[in-house]
């Protein structure tokens, strides 16, 4: 990767790299997204969280060049989404969530076919370049459909970086891949992102989502919240008890989860192996809570996770 001080033209280290505001797309009578604000630095790794059909795909395809939005404006490395997409594309590496590239090539063949796509002169040593920084060099003569999906991933994620961009776009890079190949996609992505890359990812792994520098939440086309994780934790207003049976009882936590679960200004409760996790806006009411059930059960506060606080975005996005 280039150093992080090298941008381009038109940029300054400290720029805004995705600047949009009312950004709408519309399907027929369906608003796939509807007035989105967003705006994410250089060198940010940026998560998109949402349900399905919640619109993240349609956003980051307007975001390069790949659909053209309704209404709204913005920018995306400096440059309008709308006139000037064509300048954007080769500035930007662009990773879908099923493997796209062709599993009946060997690894070295998909990163060559896809260096020459992008232009790029010097084709072999860019490929024993990308061969070495991810890893591949073991698979290099294997077909790219033989591989695990954490291998595959590995080498999408490699031939879109292939060309030096300024921005990944990765929708959902990980799906179906195990905890450990996560883990290292993740390490590469932050180790670009160290070097001046900035990335927008749209995932549903919370883990994940706590990796992301800031986070963003969209559903039915509209963003709901957006911050670091201890904002939107904070912002929610939730709090959160952790709750055990004295006497080590399944059933008895069971039969508590159920009457808990119908009682009013308990907004989640969430078992965690042989613990459940009370959540509310109400302290005072989850306070009463912990003292009427004191006999059998201990109850002490703990943190509120990121996943409450989406499903509760979610929640509250249906009943509106």
């Amino acid at each position: 990767m280039p150093p992080a001080d090298t941008t381009p033209s038109g940029l300054e280290n400290n720029d805004i790299v995705i600047d949009v505001h009312g950004l709408t797309k519309r399907f027929g009578s369906r608003t796939v997204v509807n007035g989105l604000d967003m705006q994410v630095k250089r060198g940010e790794i940026f998560g998109f969280l949402g349900p399905n059909g919640s619109g993240k795909t349609t956003f980051i395809r307007m975001l390069c060049g790949l659909l053209l939005p309704d209404s709204g404006q913005g920018s995306c490395l400096g440059l309008d989404i709308r006139t000037q997409a064509a300048a954007i594309k080769p500035q930007v590496g662009y990773m879908a969530q099923r493997f796209s590239l062709y599993e009946d090539l060997t690894v070295r063949e998909n990163l060559s076919f896809m260096a020459r796509v992008y232009g790029l002169r010097q084709v072999r040593a860019t490929v024993d370049a990308t061969i070495e920084r991810m890893g591949l060099q073991r698979y290099t003569n294997h077909l790219a459909g033989s591989l695990s999906g954490g291998w595959k991933q590995r080498l999408a994620l490699g031939a879109c970086t292939q060309h030096h961009p300024r921005l990944l776009l990765l929708d959902e890079p990980t799906a179906g891949v195990d905890p450990g190949a996560r883990r290292d996609f993740w390490d590469e992505v932050h180790k670009l992102a160290g070097q001046g890359l900035t990335a927008l990812i749209s995932t549903h792994y919370m883990d994940e989502a706590e990796r992301c520098h800031r986070l963003a939440y969209i559903a039915y086309g509209k963003l709901l919240a957006q911050g670091t994780t201890d904002q939107l934790v904070r912002n929610s207003g939730l709090s959160t008890w952790a709750v055990r049976s004295l006497h080590g009882d399944s059933e008895a936590v069971f039969r508590l989860s159920r009457e808990l679960d119908s009682r009013p200004g308990v907004e989640q409760v969430v078992p965690v192996g042989v613990t459940l996790n009370v959540c509310g806006r109400d302290p005072d009411l989850l306070s009463a809570l912990a003292v009427e059930h004191n006999q059998d059960f201990q109850w002490s506060r703990t943190e509120t996770s990121l996943e409450m606080v989406f499903i509760d975005l979610m929640r509250n996005a249906e009943v509106n």
